[in-house]
């Protein structure tokens, strides 16, 4: 299944790494995270190569809905709650300065990818969502965003009645690959050239050995659980996308949706189709027949909603969610403090991936950067993300229990969890961590990097 994204567009192949080499800076993963640390680095002034295990973009970024937004769902009334004030005001000023990043390099490098401004909107079905969505714009405009609550007749487009929702003004969306492709041309970049482990300031690959001073670690979800233990701290969901054409589809929706109920449809527009996404479940976890996830689910909205479109792409994202919502951006341990890592960005990759950027290279070339004490891997926000981590060590505990006493094939090549079958994509799914195996055991989503024999 490919992204609407892949589809138009190409970035050329890279050659894979042939000899050993020194380099003064080393980003492992070529997705948007890692090209923009990478591109920030070389603004800089400092010599920097990126490593890929596959091919640029060839990961999550290929996979995300490319909305660029400082509007994260029903998050900064209950961030405000449990973090405090001045927490929540860092992630929506950082959010809030990523969007205005994008266009900056946009008109900069003259970059044509379909950047359009445009408002973003939670909304709801629901007669109880209402109070909610109105505590969610008091909280965003008390932290500098430009947000309001609208009434129901605010929102004509959408296919069904809602009964209130959130306004984001000036938020974004665009084409990521063209984006990438555009910004990747002046980087040196070996794919094919997958790391794997890291010993210190060396890189051990299966292409060759690279000493650098900085390692930057922007493969989605860390590959290496000690130091960090960033296996702990975060699980992994999976989200689906239709793409929708048809006379009934809007050609052009004049903002971004995202629905708050459980089930809540997300929906944008591109290319003259209809981006639409939702179904979340956690990654590996098995559930009933009469949840609302995954592709059945999305097609069953769109029969009721929009019952003579034609689907004509479909895809499922991949993203790590941390317990206390906020991504780890920043020094991978105290242990290591040459390290840095980039992960946990729940569904918003591309706001926090420009915030990694800034952040990660400030902080490598001796900047103080106003966001990093926000995103800290090293913060400790329990109240935050207590409920989380209980859930996740339950969940670990039963996954590696049944790999234990399960057949060895059954167990996932990371630390050993049952796997299970994924229907609806295919493959062979960890509950604990979530990696994914294919049909042959070929691994297909990390933090696994072995693949599983025998399956």
């Amino acid at each position: 299944m490919q992204s609407i994204w892949n589809k138009t567009t190409q970035v050329s192949p890279r050659k894979e790494l042939k000899e050993d080499i020194v380099a003064q800076n080393v980003v492992i993963g070529a997705g948007m995270a890692g090209i923009l640390i990478a591109y920030f680095l070389q603004k800089k002034g400092l010599e920097v190569i990126v490593l890929e295990a596959d091919h640029i973009a060839g990961g999550q970024t290929k996979n995300t809905t490319a909305k660029i937004t400082s509007q994260h769902g029903l998050f900064y009334h209950d961030m405000i709650k449990k973090a405090g004030f001045q927490q929540a005001k860092g992630y929506a000023e950082a959010n809030e300065a990523a969007i205005q990043t994008y266009e900056e390099i946009i008109r900069e490098e003259g970059i044509s990818c379909q950047f359009e401004r445009l408002p973003s909107f939670l909304y709801s079905l629901e007669g109880e969502g209402k109070d909610r969505l109105r505590k969610e714009a008091e909280a965003a405009k008390k932290l500098g965003i430009d947000a309001c609550f609208i009434d129901k007749d605010k929102i004509q487009e959408l296919p069904f009645e809602v009964s209130g929702g959130v306004r984001f003004a000036n938020q974004a969306q665009f084409h990521p690959i063209e984006f990438i492709k555009a910004l990747a041309k002046g980087i040196t970049i070996y794919e094919n050239t997958n790391a794997l482990s890291v010993h210190g300031h060396v890189i051990i690959s299966d292409k060759g050995r690279i000493t650098a001073e900085n390692i930057i670690f922007a493969t989605h979800y860390p590959f290496l659980n000690v130091p960090g233990f960033y296996f702990i701290r975060q699980h992994q969901e999976r989200s689906y996308v239709l793409v929708l054409e048809g006379k009934e589809v809007p050609d052009e929706l004049s903002g971004i949706y995202y629905g708050i109920d459980k089930g809540g449809l997300s929906l944008r527009s591109a290319e003259g189709k209809l981006l639409l996404g939702g179904g979340s479940h956690r990654t590996g976890k098995k559930v009933c027949h009469c949840e609302k996830i995954g592709y059945s689910y999305l097609r069953e909205q769109a029969q009721k909603y929009y019952p003579n479109a034609k689907e004509t792409a479909s895809w499922a994202a991949q993203d790590c969610m941390p317990h206390d919502r906020i991504p780890f951006i920043g020094k991978y341990s105290i242990f290591r403090p040459y390290w840095y890592v980039a992960t946990g960005f729940q569904k918003w990759g591309m706001t926090s991936s420009m915030i990694a950027a800034m952040i990660i290279s400030d902080q490598i070339s001796g900047k103080k950067n106003p966001y990093a004490a926000v995103f800290t891997p090293q913060r400790l926000l329990f109240r935050a993300g207590i409920k989380n981590l209980c859930l996740d060590i339950g969940e670990s505990v039963a996954g590696l229990t049944k790999g234990l006493f399960g057949k060895k094939e059954e167990r996932c090549t990371h630390m050993g969890c049952h796997l299970t079958w994924n229907e609806e994509e295919k493959s062979y799914d960890c509950p604990c961590h979530g990696s994914r195996f294919d049909q042959e055991g070929k691994v297909i989503d990390n933090p696994a990097q072995k693949h599983c024999k025998n399956i």
